[in-house]
């Protein structure tokens, strides 16, 4: 037999073929580097302007790492109409992508209508996997911004008044709390639980116009609220908005300086011991639902004589007291009081009067 080195013969071409002597893998197709979708692509809609925001793809559609700057394609469309362009911009791999587009006249202006926001992402040879989901917004002429936005507080909370509108049908206040939280722990009976520094409220229009409460606040905390008005569509099951500029801020502080209310619902039951020799008038009332509420303080007295406080000097923590400072046949009269955090003291409650019966 001929050898000629290796596996280099006929006779054994076929064993090198078997146990790859010599044989060079498949041969892999070049990536054609093309950015991967964007598919988070959202529009927002403020006063004549659109805000869109996406995430760049880190990676090309091969899985491989993208190193070049990419081309953004920015289109938008009205039903039925072709995308026109709205702008071509470049972005880096895997950074967060963000335009603004203040809109042409025809389309800030007129009623209400969807518009439809894409982007694609080109390679350096303007070659894309595609455009981006739809993000879609509204056309139209925007809502007019809110005027003369006042704050005041009262019992219930923040009331919030501004110049009317005879069209609108919603607004969104904006409200950003401008003190940080102290470092403490929570007290009252029914301490609020932490909030958002910043959140968005919105109040559909159904009572009187040009005014709005919030009572989702926290005594102590200084607030700032901006104001907008929206116009609500619904499409395809989704709502779409269409919101004006935002309205001057105003500033206040929500000082606690306001009482409890009085507590409501007092009834008294009179009833001895077993052995007849402890009588008593238990006493209770419906809770009151204040955030900074400390407890209750009950008063009785007997016939035309002075009120006097019965319960301990702690404010009594639930609204229920025993009184067994009684004496049979006697009548007595009771009212109750609900006292806060800072020793503001409610009105007192209605009157309960109960005779202990004799045996």
């Amino acid at each position: 037999m001929v050898r000629d080195g290796g596996c280099a013969t006929a006779a054994i071409a076929l064993a090198a073929l078997l146990t790859g002597c010599g044989t060079p893998g498949a041969p892999q197709a070049p990536s054609l580097n093309l950015p991967a979708r964007v598919a988070d692509l959202q529009a927002v809609r403020t006063g004549n302007q659109v805000l869109l925001t996406w995430t760049n793809p880190a990676r090309n559609t091969d899985n491989l790492p993208m190193k070049d700057s990419i081309s953004v394609a920015i289109c938008r469309q009205q039903p039925d109409e072709a995308c026109e362009p709205a702008a071509t911009l470049s972005s880096t791999p895997g950074m967060a992508g963000k335009f603004t587009e203040t809109l042409p006249p025809d389309l800030a202006s007129g009623a209400a209508r969807p518009l439809t926001y894409f982007v694609e992402l080109k390679n350096a040879r303007g070659r894309s996997a595609g455009r981006s989901n739809g993000a879609e917004s509204l056309a139209g002429a925007a809502p007019g911004q809110i005027t003369g936005l006042t704050a005041e507080q009262n019992r219930e909370g923040i009331v919030l008044h501004w110049l009317p509108d005879g069209e609108e049908t919603a607004i969104r206040l904006r409200r950003t709390m401008l003190t940080a939280p102290e470092k403490r722990p929570q007290q009252g009976l029914l301490a609020p639980p932490s909030e958002p520094a910043e959140q968005n409220l919105l109040v559909m229009q159904g009572g009187p116009k040009g005014i709005a409460l919030d009572k989702d606040i926290q005594l102590g905390q200084t607030y700032e609220y901006r104001a907008q008005r929206v116009i609500r569509i619904y499409r395809n099951g989704t709502t779409l908005e269409l919101d004006s500029d935002l309205s001057a801020p105003v500033r206040i502080a929500a000082v606690d300086r306001f009482p409890p209310a009085a507590p409501s619902g007092l009834v008294g039951v009179a009833s001895t011991s077993q052995d007849g020799t402890q009588p008593t008038i238990d006493l209770s009332w419906r809770p009151n639902r204040e955030g900074d509420l400390a407890g209750y303080i009950v008063y009785r007295r007997e016939g035309n004589l002075t009120w006097q406080r019965i319960s301990p000097a702690p404010p009594l923590a639930g609204p229920a007291f025993s009184d067994a400072h009684v004496l049979p046949g006697h009548t007595y009269t009771y009212s109750v009081s609900a006292i806060d955090q800072t020793g503001h003291e409610s009105p007192r409650s209605d009157e309960t009067q109960e005779t202990v019966p004799t045996q």
